[in-house]
């Protein structure tokens, strides 16, 4: 008996070979295909990367500050009125042991900012008018970005410190005497602007006041509105748990008390929410994609009818039929899904590098957004491949 007629193996390299014929050949219709993958995959990675150097930015300027700032704030009385702070917290938040730095601010309403005297008076801006005491810069950890910082001497006279996003308001951009902006009808001289301040964000859009000349020139009552306190990080939570009670003793339930970190998780909390939405957007343009992958595999096969009738009557088997166009498919979208991972890169380092922030891209991104590629890949291929391994060779060789 004659030994049997086997089909010849094809071989990992022969597969690739054969998949790359149909990418050669239609290399414009091959390159749009891939770019829908490639955009949904760059989306994907460059959500991602933009909001993990985010945190990270985020997490160094925490280290950098320290998380053990505590705010003491009033809350409502039982009849739903805004409670007030005695004018003696500051002083008894210092005599909690562990306390280490206190300071204040106390809101003045009717003091409204104004860059001159001639601004309609609807038009303040939103700034907001505090009497701030001279520690203030150093227990919410400020910094400036010109001039000083109010001292024993200019807290007694119409002097001021603007936040970083009043200045901006008032088209103030530096500090000296000629600089001067009109706080609650009065003259006031611009001594110092802040840098942005992310434990105390109330800061970036006021007016900054001492202390006595608040009181003199100003009206301000004396009632703190806020109170700043830093401890040692293993002494916060105690802290953090008589500062109620200790603020306002005859009222704790009236006392809110918060960590400028919780704040900052809440609002990451609403960035994670938004980096979701967006990962969405880029899964459906990821689809979107692999839709195309899959029309231009299905063209491909009603094109190349005559080939593969010509292959069979060669003798290739249904099997390498199928392989040959799900190695192709596989290839189309691997190629879109490197060319997304990399323009994601590149757009999550140029954005990053742009906002000053260390450039982190999780690896688990990249690659499982290429792996997403290789599965959409898979799947886009799995018909146009199994219908074109059901054409017989006479079927094929007679199409037109």
């Amino acid at each position: 008996m004659g030994a049997s007629l086997r089909p010849a193996r094809m071989w990992p390299g022969d597969v690739v070979k054969v998949g790359a014929v149909g990418l050669r050949t239609r290399p414009m219709r091959a390159f749009l295909s891939a770019l829908g993958i490639a955009i949904g995959i760059a989306a994907m990675v460059a959500v991602v990367g933009i909001s993990s150097s985010s945190r990270a930015d985020l997490d160094a300027t925490l280290a950098s500050l320290g998380t053990n700032l505590l705010k003491v704030t009033p809350g409502n009385t039982l009849t739903g009125d805004e409670a007030q702070l005695p004018n003696e917290a500051e002083a008894m938040v210092a005599r909690i042991a562990p306390v280490q730095t206190v300071s204040a601010i106390g809101l003045i309403d009717e003091a409204k900012v104004y860059r001159n005297s001639k601004i309609d008076e609807a038009e303040t801006g939103g700034i907001a008018t505090y009497a701030a005491r001279t520690g203030l810069r150093e227990a919410v950890g400020a910094k400036l970005r010109a001039g000083t910082w109010l001292n024993e001497a200019t807290s007694r006279y119409p002097a001021t410190v603007l936040g970083a996003t009043a200045a901006e308001k008032l088209g103030v951009s530096r500090a000296g005497p000629a600089t001067q902006v009109v706080i609650g009808g009065e003259l006031f001289t611009v001594v110092g602007i802040l840098e942005p301040a992310p434990l105390a964000e109330e800061l970036n859009s006021a007016a900054l006041v001492g202390w006595p000349v608040a009181e003199s020139e100003l009206g301000f009552d004396g009632h703190p509105t806020t109170v700043f306190t830093r401890s040692d990080d293993a002494s916060v939570e105690a802290v953090r748990s008589v500062l109620g009670a200790t603020a306002n003793p005859e009222a704790p339930n009236e006392v809110e008390v918060s960590r400028p970190s919780d704040a900052l998780a809440a609002r990451q909390a609403a960035d994670e929410a938004l980096t979701g939405l967006l990962l969405g957007l880029g899964a459906v343009a990821l689809l979107v994609g692999g839709v195309g992958v899959a029309n231009t595999m299905v063209i491909s096969v009603l094109e190349r009818r005559s080939e593969i009738g010509l292959r069979r009557s060669l003798g290739a088997t249904r099997g390498q039929i199928r392989t040959q166009f799900l190695a192709e498919s596989l290839l189309l979208s691997a190629l879109g899904g490197a060319g997304g991972a990399l323009i994601g890169s590149l757009v999550t380092g140029g954005y990053a590098l742009y906002q000053g922030w260390p450039v982190v891209i999780p690896a688990w991104a990249v690659l499982g957004g290429i792996g997403a590629t290789l599965a959409i890949g898979a799947l886009a291929g799995l018909y146009p491949a199994v219908r074109a391994s059901r054409l017989s060779p006479t079927e094929a060789l007679s199409a037109p």
